[in-house]
């Protein structure tokens, strides 16, 4: 049941398995590391993917951002080539899901038809998150699945559906939020407070500052921002102090304790608590790993 391949040798190690249905759809999972940081620069065919990164770093370099565990990323295929900085040692562990236009546009319009809505708008509308749960939890049952024969052909079809709805009824809960139209004038004072948030993320942001920086109140800041950036403020500011974090663990000699205190956090155990869930390891064993 599917394919299996080995990484052994001097890049690295670990394996890339994938199961796949006619032209329909690909189910793809990673769990690999290389020795050192590597550039890779490929093109997806025509598709639409979604994919969860349990543990990953690096940077993505159109756009340029980083690459981060916890995040439920989507693409559109056939278009530019995407470029990727994976950094040295750290596991890449994620499982997607990849649909053919063989699938998207004609087999569901066969299976439905005078209710088919093509759902390359909301694939292309969520792009990357950390709040999608029920898309993790339905990957991470493909992820764990074990069966084989007529079974496993039904649970992946079901799946790969299932999927596909989730992402859409997503699309239509955000078109109704957006419905809601930021003024150009809240857009830039979201922009200005995002400014702000870069400059001083180490230090403490009390929502009711942030607001005042805003000219809002907090209940219109929290929204506007969430529409803007797809996530919380507290969210926003814990992927700054990660992304730093990152940096001065692999890049100086500052023990985790003073890493911990650079980046923003008083509690060295809550710093931990949270890189590893950000990047599926203990700071220590990034520093090992990535040094």
């Amino acid at each position: 049941m599917g394919l299996c391949w080995e990484l052994i040798g001097e890049h690295g190690a670990g394996y890339y398995w994938t199961y796949g249905q006619r032209d329909l759809f690909d189910i793809k999972i990673h769990d690999f590391y290389f020795n050192q940081d590597m550039m890779i620069e490929f093109r997806l065919p025509a598709c639409l993917s979604i994919t969860y990164y349990e543990s990953v770093s690096g940077e993505e370099l159109s756009p340029c951002r980083p690459l981060s565990a916890g995040c439920t990323k989507a693409f559109v295929g056939g278009d530019a080539p995407c470029r990727v900085l994976i950094h040295g040692g750290i596991p890449v562990r994620c499982i997607g899901i990849e649909i053919m236009p063989a699938y998207y546009e004609d087999y569901l319009r066969r299976q439905y038809p005078g209710e088919y809505v093509n759902p390359l708008a909301a694939f292309q509308t969520l792009d990357q998150t950390e709040h999608f749960p029920e898309m993790v939890r339905l990957l991470d049952q493909v992820k764990n699945y074990r069966g084989n024969g007529i079974a496993a052909k039904l649970f992946y079809e079901g799946k790969v559906a299932e999927a596909v709805s989730l992402v859409v009824e997503r699309h239509k809960g955000h078109l109704q939020s957006t419905k809601l139209q930021l003024a150009d004038r809240d857009r830039k004072q979201i922009e200005t407070v995002t400014a702000y948030i870069n400059d001083h993320y180490p230090c403490e942001l009390p929502l009711e500052q942030l607001a005042k920086i805003a000219c809002m109140g907090t209940t219109k800041l929290k929204t506007s921002f969430r529409i803007v950036h797809d996530c919380t403020i507290t969210e926003y500011i814990q992927q700054r102090r990660m992304s730093q974090a990152q940096y001065l663990l692999s890049g100086t000699d500052l023990t985790i304790g003073q890493v911990a205190q650079t980046v923003g956090y008083k509690s060295a155990s809550r710093f931990a608590e949270l890189f590893k869930k950000n990047t599926g390891l203990q700071p220590g064993e990034y520093r090992k790993i990535s040094g």
